[in-house]
């Protein structure tokens, strides 16, 4: 069953105040990192910036959207975020779940 990641991050004065040339060096670790994931089947669905005028509009700047093939790749991507040193750059927050249809989700808020 896929399993989802959600993140929503805004930049921290630490990434603010790191030179262009620190900020390309860190961003390529990123994209070399990333690389082995998709040997996991992790894919991309969406990177981009959060759109402000929106009802119930986050706050946070940038959002990720994955799909893993189970818990063990979500897993795996998590902690690449956590060891490129990622939160420390960024506020971030994170969600995950694993794939689900409407009805399942209607029964669960039911029971909540």
């Amino acid at each position: 069953m896929p399993h989802y990641l959600i993140e929503l991050y805004t930049p921290k004065p630490a990434w603010l105040a790191l030179p262009a040339q620190q900020r390309q060096q860190f961003l390529e670790g990123i994209r070399s990192g990333m690389g082995g994931l998709s040997s996991l089947g992790v894919e991309v669905l969406a990177l981009g910036e959060t759109e402000p005028d929106i009802d119930h509009a986050s706050a946070h700047r940038f959002l990720g959207i994955w799909r893993c093939p189970g818990a063990q790749a979500r897993d795996a991507l998590l902690a690449g975020i956590g060891a490129s040193g990622w939160y420390g750059y960024f506020d971030h927050v994170n969600a995950a779940s694993a794939g689900g249809d409407f009805a399942g989700h209607l029964a669960a808020l039911a029971s909540a």
